[in-house]
């Protein structure tokens, strides 16, 4: 079967009815609370509270204004501004009665459902949804610790890293060396660091065309790689150089005074270097016990429940899923099946197959992108990819350029999804 984004879309639609298909409930109503307000808990948050369980949700985020990492590439070549990735939590308080709290969860207590806030306050819950991000593991590079991200930056959550990468690149000279070093899978994003090489390539080409681009890989291979390596060829020849691991012997050590980084056979002097370290699932989950020995939540393909502890259901990029990517529309598309499970669980009724999809839009510049879309479903105890379509090589400029005007118009109707 051929599946397009319009189908995916159109099955996509027809499961998320179900959410309110249900008769609301007489009793007093069900306390959920959603811990992380990113993608993943802005997303589920709102979407329980628009569920015929019509629980009490409450959304627990540090942070007054969420920032995207998808698109804040464009960021860095200098034609998005941060300000338009950046959203908000007032229309899930005032259109769906979400009780937005700005503090941080320090622990869960999943025998007595309660959960410890950093300010004092402590939360009730009859389920918990958790939805924690990422972490990243400092250490495994030689000289690369949190503190040295306020040299080197990862970038890889928005904000004040992607502000401090973007004024390094602006400040480098004509001429100079820009290094990224790509971490070992699973990370966040797998086409992130290759799509971040090609739109900074974008800039340089501009203002800086006598600079170059080195990707030393954690990897031997890369997502979509040869659409990648056809679009470098096409846009930057000769500025962009990709490097595998079996060829380097991977990243060694990186000194963070001269940005001097050491591979298993060479020392690379950047002017600029963007290091993103390999991850594991967020803080909050390693310190709860969510996560297992790989670092990563387990949970029930079905529900998103928590295979290590009952009633408190584990969300976006930390969840151990299978075939499922780490992506902002996973993410997304994990909290309306964990949504439709928790209402449906409330409400005492029938268990029903998830519809998870995954769609993603990759530039390599402002005005050529490809696509991919995948549809997913639990399959023995798993979650594994039923269908798939992908963008090919030697595509029109004409079909390319489409699918850059329809990744813009994604990205204001997605984060409206999310976001209110």
């Amino acid at each position: 079967m051929t599946w397009t984004r319009r189908k995916f879309g159109r099955v996509a639609g027809a499961s998320l009815a179900a959410l309110a298909a249900r008769p609301a409930r007489s009793a007093s109503p069900p306390r959920v609370v959603v811990i992380g307000g990113g993608i993943a808990g802005a997303t589920v948050a709102k979407y329980l509270a628009t569920s015929s369980a019509k629980p009490e949700v409450t959304l627990v985020e540090p942070k007054q204004r969420y920032k995207t990492c998808f698109f804040s590439n464009f960021y860095l070549a200098g034609t998005r501004s941060l300000e338009s990735l950046t959203h908000g939590y007032e229309k899930l308080a005032g259109n769906y009665g979400i009780q937005v709290i700005h503090d941080a969860a320090t622990s869960i207590d999943p025998v007595a459902k309660t959960v410890v806030l950093a300010g004092g306050g402590k939360l009730s819950y009859d389920r918990a949804v958790v939805a924690p991000g990422i972490a990243f593991k400092y250490g495994a590079i030689e000289g690369y610790d949190e503190a040295a991200t306020q040299i080197i930056p990862h970038a890889w959550n928005a904000g004040p890293q992607t502000q401090l990468l973007r004024k390094q690149l602006e400040s480098m000279d004509d001429g100079g060396l820009f290094v990224i070093v790509a971490p070992p899978d699973p990370f966040r994003c797998p086409p992130g660091p290759y799509e971040r090489a090609s739109l900074v390539a974008y800039y340089f080409k501009q203002f800086k065309p006598r600079s170059k681009i080195i990707i030393l890989d954690a990897k031997d291979t890369f997502f979509e790689q040869d659409l990648f390596e056809d679009g470098w060829n096409r846009h930057y020849p000769g500025m962009i150089e990709w490097l595998p691991a079996q060829f380097t012997g991977g990243v060694k050590s990186v000194d963070v005074k001269t940005r001097a980084i050491k591979t298993g056979g060479d020392t690379f002097n950047a002017s600029v270097a963007n290091i993103i370290p390999a991850q594991i699932a967020g803080e909050l989950a390693q310190r709860v016990g969510l996560a297992d020995q790989t670092g990563w939540c387990p949970i029930d393909p079905m529900t998103f429940e928590s295979r290590l502890h009952p009633a408190i259901h584990v969300i976006g990029d930390a969840t151990n899923a299978g075939d499922m990517p780490k992506s902002a529309f996973v993410a997304n598309s994990q909290a309306k099946a964990c949504a439709f499970a928790i209402a449906s669980a409330l409400n005492g009724s029938e268990e029903t197959m998830p519809h998870l999809f995954n769609t993603c839009f990759t530039y390599f510049a402002p005005n050529d992108a490809v696509t991919d879309a995948i549809n997913m479903k639990p399959s023995n105890g798993s979650i594994k990819i039923t269908d798939i379509f992908f963008s090919q090589v030697g595509e029109s400029d004409e079909i390319r350029r489409e699918a850059s005007r329809q990744g813009e118009g994604w990205y204001a109707a997605f984060t409206h999804d999310v976001f209110g």
